[in-house]
């Protein structure tokens, strides 16, 4: 089912006050990323409010849930209605979902709140980029959006301290009302500056493809939460069932896509080389650097003795590493061929992601900053390095759709390398202490899964706790190494991508 109706598609103007749009942008972003981390760190303090333990992993999942399905249609909506309108309809959004939060009295209603946040969030990114990139000619657009990505670790920075302030000192209630002025302020500025020339035309929606890639989306990455959060086997038939119907979905998606005049997501999009490889390679990023370093802070608290903030801290160097490769990047786009730019740079998650696969129990805190560091230095080459690629591989009209698209495979990769990884996690941990059988006091050994969960009860003998510690470092090589293999397989991927310079008029090199 299509609409045609008349809309006033409104290209950026030259005479837009980059600055303000700029500040705006960086604002919206920062505040959005931060609201996640921010939301960690209060979550237990909302639980023992709220009551709805059941619940607790449902928080993240509906956001992401939310996020993924409205992303895509956020970004075509943008190619279709102009950037600026649908960038404070999303802003829109994500204060009205902040204000449902702060406001919530039970489980229930902050879920509805996290849901609104996330289809906000869904168009705040993409949006943001597709934006800067209509402000820049090419050569100082990767300068731009180099720096933008590394803005990213800010909400991984300040998220605890923020979420601990807050739960401390007010109230948790005000890690969602303090996004209401910021958003407003970011929402302000980019309407101030962002000029727009309004050029009317007729536009078609497609609304069954709309309807049809949400619910397919949901399908898919609804599984992930249910074995996460409810305890489903990956076999069971409700999971088989739900992965079943969004792959039926998708096939009703992919025909009605090829018929329509105006798709949601145009399918020529795939026959071009760099969107296709991207796709993947963010995806599979995705699953293996959230599948396994999700679990991290679980391996410092419980292995390295470290408190929840000191553990979660621990991975910044990972970010460091990735900032100063992201602005190297940013200026080296313009001047080397991308393809062996992001082929060099994924040695060193390979060798980084090594390393961690032969951690052990005398591995010291120092040898573990090195590992983030370069890990870091590799996977900082996509930050704003392939929101670029994809932004010079497509015409203008499809900008927008392209740049939600690709993220998109990104987010599912990490939803389900979350999931994935956690249930490996957990079925090798409990696998191992099982063989300890009587070793273990009857009171621990019979709530085996218990002790999986909750980490390595104190009291134990020195050389029993030594064991144990030893069966922990032990699972998380055996995670590790499969995420070893995944950056080997995102290593090969890269060198699929087409061999071009980026600048202003691109040539394809085959």
């Amino acid at each position: 089912m299509e609409n045609t109706m008349k809309s006033d598609i409104t290209p950026v103007e030259n005479k837009s006050h980059k600055i303000l749009v700029m500040m705006g942008l960086i604002i919206g972003l920062i505040f959005s990323e931060l609201d996640e981390t921010v939301v960690n760190t209060a979550m237990p303090t909302i639980i023992k409010d709220l009551g709805g333990l059941s619940l607790y992993g449902w928080v993240a999942g509906v956001y992401m849930l939310t996020l993924s399905a409205f992303m895509p249609i956020l970004g075509k909506l943008a190619d279709l209605f102009g950037r600026k309108k649908i960038y404070l309809i999303c802003m829109t959004f994500f204060i009205g979902g902040s204000v449902v939060c702060g406001l919530s009295h039970s489980m229930t209603l902050l879920l509805i709140g996290r849901g609104i946040q996330g289809i906000g969030a869904g168009g705040l990114m993409p949006l943001a980029m597709t934006i800067s990139s209509d402000l820049f000619p090419v050569e100082q657009r990767a300068k731009v959006q180099g720096f933008m990505g590394p803005i990213m670790f800010i909400p991984m920075l300040l998220g605890p301290l923020m979420g601990g302030f807050f739960v401390d000192q007010v109230s948790w209630h005000w890690i969602f009302f303090v996004n209401i002025p910021v958003g407003l302020v970011a929402a302000l500025l980019l309407a101030k500056g962002l000029r727009e020339s309004k050029q009317t035309k007729e536009v078609t929606i497609d609304w069954a493809g709309g309807f049809l890639l949400i619910s397919a989306i949901v399908s898919l990455l609804i599984t992930p939460v249910l074995v996460q959060n409810e305890g489903y086997a990956w076999t069971s038939p409700l999971i088989l069932g739900l992965l079943i119907l969004g792959v039926i979905l998708i096939g009703f998606f992919i025909w009605v896509e090829s018929k329509v005049k105006e798709p949601i997501v145009p399918l020529h999009l795939f026959k071009n080389r760099n969107i296709l490889v991207l796709s993947l390679l963010v995806f599979t990023v995705g699953l293996g650097l959230m599948g396994s370093f999700s679990s991290f802070p679980y391996f410092a608290q419980n292995v390295l003795g470290l408190t929840p903030t000191e553990a979660g801290y621990l991975t910044l160097p990972m970010m460091v590493g990735a900032v100063g490769s992201a602005m190297i990047c940013g200026f080296l786009l313009t001047k080397v061929r991308y393809r062996e730019l992001f082929g060099i740079a994924f040695i060193m998650p390979v060798i980084g992601f090594y390393l961690f696969a032969h951690l052990n129990i005398h591995t010291t805190i120092v040898q573990i900053i090195i590992f983030f560091v370069i890990s870091g230095l590799g996977l900082g080459v996509m930050f704003g390095g392939d929101n670029l690629i994809v932004q010079e591989s497509v015409e203008k009209e499809h900008k927008g759709i392209a740049l939600a698209t690709v993220p998109l495979f990104q987010s599912i990769g990490a939803t389900v390398g979350v999931s994935i990884f956690g249930n490996l996690l957990s079925y090798t941990l409990t696998s191992k202490l099982g063989s300890l059988g009587d070793k273990l006091p009857k009171s621990i050994s019979e709530h085996m899964e218990d002790m999986a969960a909750g980490g390595i009860p104190q009291g134990l003998r020195p050389s029993l706790m030594t064991t144990v510690k030893t069966m922990f470092v032990e699972s998380f090589q055996h995670i590790y190494l499969y995420s070893f293999i995944i950056m080997i397989i995102a290593f090969i991927l890269c060198w699929f991508l087409k061999k071009e310079v980026l600048s202003s008029k691109t040539e394809e090199e085959n």
